[in-house]
């Protein structure tokens, strides 16, 4: 089964158009230019959320706002700068990217507050504060399994191009 076929028509609808009017809109496309986890870029990385995010609301019996899950996930690590660069101003990134993320999308984007929620809360619990919504937590959760999942798939690529060392 294709990506893609695990979600809804509908979701999947919802994540192309909502992704199609945040590029138009903002800076978004300036994502792909920094590196997020391994060789994922911030923007692959945020579609990566927004579709796991998108995936447990239709597999949770919970009701959620499809739309401030999505724009949440898609701008949750909007700061535009490159964290892997020595800067001291991103010494701290960890703690403090989500708070950036939210002022920079405020800025540049229309936000509700569910939406500037879920970007500013993403982290925890590297933040203090938690996320206030189902579609925070979604998006927080989806953040941490994709991370995992984005940092340790080189080590696997490496493992079976050379085969079964234990056969």
């Amino acid at each position: 089964m294709k990506r893609n076929e695990r979600l809804s028509a509908k979701d999947r609808r919802l994540l192309k158009e909502t992704l199609k009017e945040l590029n138009r809109q903002g800076r978004l496309q300036e994502e792909k230019l920094a590196k997020q986890h391994g060789s994922t870029s911030v923007y692959q990385h945020s579609i990566n959320v927004a579709y796991l995010s998108l995936w447990l609301a239709g597999r949770l019996p919970l009701r959620t706002d499809r739309g401030a899950l999505v724009r949440g996930a898609l701008l949750h690590d909007y700061f535009l700068y490159d964290w892997h660069k020595k800067d001291d101003g991103h010494r701290w990134h960890g703690f403090r990217h989500g708070k950036t993320a939210a002022r920079n999308a405020k800025r540049d984007y229309r936000l509700n507050r569910l939406e500037e929620y879920i970007i500013a809360r993403h982290m925890f619990p590297l933040t203090v504060l938690p996320p206030k919504s189902k579609e925070g937590w979604m998006v927080c959760l989806a953040d941490k399994w994709c991370a995992a999942e984005e940092t340790v798939r080189p080590f696997f690529r490496i493992f079976r191009k050379r085969g079964n060392p234990h056969k």
